[in-house]
């Protein structure tokens, strides 16, 4: 459990949050959200010690542990991957070591056989000798091969590294667990893996993600950074945010009566209670909704920018005709004879086990890069837009935002140009901010604005929502939903993917699976998994 008491946090002048009271106990998880620079990551520094607060304090219950996922991907390089995770509970790992150095004195005295036997007492308590087991386990949950764990952490990838800090944070089954951004670089099918084990966790947990599926799959409740101040909701990211948006949409209609207002209210509270019971997800175990106060349900202070995507003409019904394209990178086969028709409608996504075969698919039919073998053909009614996975030759320049922007644009005046940047949420001096030092929100922000200008019936999409807050990928989410074109596009958003996909293509160096179906039957079903093996493993 912990307990936050008559919290400030404030950097000069600048206040992040003040008069926090909060308790957060075992058994639940809490999502932390707010806007960027809110201060979600400032709060769990704060909760973790590493920050000190203006005023007030943190504490938890007597002997409790607290763990938390690393951001310096550099600490442990010297260490094997199984010892970075061992090191995760420091208790045990400074007993473990204590025990192992005494043994291996050549001088072993009466006195270190003493101290011997209360250290291995202390490692049975604490359940030492399936530690190393345990470690394995989720480092293999998380996708490191066992001939992996005795490597030094400086030789893994930084992919790699992420996953055994992760599984450092999990490791003993800590009392709490802080989690700044978890679900960053893990596929789909890890983040489902991590989804399964939090929902079983019977500890205390703080989550901060972007990743709307995972905090709808994992949380009991939502912290919402808003108004400088930190307000506790019983529920899931969703019912958040639906609740802020009918207390928006109330705020908007001020005739309505107060009544009213609270009636809808009630309604929209048993309608979203009915479906959470129905759902698998952990807010089905939790009574999310009963200590819910409808009169602090309020509009949300943020922003989200005006997305928006009109195609200058309708696609006619040839859209896109694969044949035999073959790719192969560093000597793996990333695909082999792809053949596919793209159908008016269709909103594709496209996944495999190697992120690497869709950016090259996505490069080979926006003419980036030449296939091995095969040849693909569009439509003469197609206006293709493309949202590359790497954007960083579109940045290195010293121009600002609106000149940035008028290269792409058919209306180069500058009211104009100003207004389309003011939908994308800059304004003020950000308008002349060089593009070269932009944050990889801002610029993912700026080639969205650069797509909007294009017009065209069919969106290619590598990865989309990389960098993006919240707000923003809840915008884009919804403008996809309701787009009249075309989408072929990568994601590790399940969300983004089963809101926006009518038809999935997984793509393996043996053969494709090819589906109109939801991305949550096509994870589930076991004919396809069976399917999956085989292509993965010929």
């Amino acid at each position: 459990m912990i307990t936050v008491s008559n919290l400030d946090v404030q950097f000069g002048k600048r206040i992040l949050f003040q008069d926090v009271n909060l308790k957060f106990t075992p058994g639940n998880c809490y999502g932390i959200i707010g806007a960027n620079g809110a201060g979600k990551s400032t709060f769990l520094r704060v909760i973790s010690g590493q920050l000190d607060p203006t005023r007030g304090t943190v504490s938890m219950g007597p002997g409790e542990r607290l763990s938390v996922l690393a951001q310096d991907h550099f600490a442990f390089d010297e260490y094997t991957v199984l010892n970075t995770v061992l090191m995760g509970h420091s208790t045990l790992w400074e007993v473990m070591s204590e025990k192992d150095a005494l043994y291996a004195k050549p001088d072993f005295s009466d006195e270190d056989g003493i101290r011997a036997a209360e250290l291995e007492e202390k490692f049975a308590e604490m359940e030492g000798w399936n530690a190393e087991s345990d470690a394995a386990a989720l480092l293999s949950g998380l996708g490191i091969s066992e001939d992996l764990h005795y490597t030094l952490m400086k030789d893994l990838s930084g992919k790699q590294k992420v996953r055994v800090l992760l599984a450092r944070a999990l490791f003993g089954q800590p009392d709490n667990l802080l989690l700044d951004e978890p679900t960053n670089d893990l596929d789909l099918d890890t983040v489902t893996w991590l989804e399964n084990y939090l929902s079983n966790f019977e500890h205390t947990v703080l989550v901060v993600s972007h990743d709307r599926h995972f905090l709808d799959s994992v949380c009991t409740h939502t912290v919402d950074i808003d108004y400088g101040k930190l307000q506790l909701f019983a529920g899931n990211y969703s019912f958040w945010y639906e609740s802020s948006q009918l207390a928006l949409r109330q705020q908007q209609q001020q005739n309505k009566k107060a009544e009213e207002k609270k009636k809808e209210l009630e309604e929209f509270i048993r309608r979203f209670s009915a479906n959470v019971a129905k759902s698998k997800q952990t807010t089905s175990r939790k009574k999310m909704l009963e200590k819910l106060n409808i009169e602090e349900i309020k509009p949300s202070s943020r922003r989200y920018p005006g997305i928006l995507f009109t195609p200058n003409r309708e696609p006619g019904n040839q859209i896109l005709e694969v044949k035999g394209l073959t790719k192969t990178v560093e000597g793996q086969t990333l695909f082999r004879d792809l053949n596919f028709n793209v159908e008016k409608g269709d909103k594709i996504v496209f996944i495999s086990h190697d992120p690497r075969a869709m950016t090259a698919l996505f490069q080979i039919i926006n003419g980036e890069e030449k296939p091995d073998a095969g040849s693909y053909q569009w439509g003469q009614t197609i206006t293709t837009a493309y949202l590359p996975l790497d954007n960083s030759k579109y940045f290195n320049s010293d121009m600002n935002l609106i000149d940035w922007l008028s290269q792409f644009s058919p209306d180069t005046n500058e009211v104009f140009l100003k207004g389309f940047l003011g939908r994308m949420l800059f304004s003020g001096e950000e308008l002349l901010k060089k593009v070269s030092v932009l944050s990889g929100g801002e610029k993912m922000r700026c080639m969205i604005a650069r797509m909007m200008l294009t017009d065209a019936n069919c969106l290619i999409l590598d990865t989309p929502t990389n960098h993006l807050d919240l707000e923003s990928i809840q915008a884009f989410n919804n403008t996809l939903k309701v787009f009249k074109g075309n989408i072929l596009f990568s994601s590790h958003d399940h969300e983004f993917i089963q809101t926006v996909a009518n038809r999935i293509i997984e793509l393996t160096p043996n053969g494709i699976i090819d589906k109109m179906m939801d991305y949550d039957d096509y994870i589930t079903d076991p004919a396809i998994a069976e399917l999956r093996e085989k292509l993965y493993q010929r």
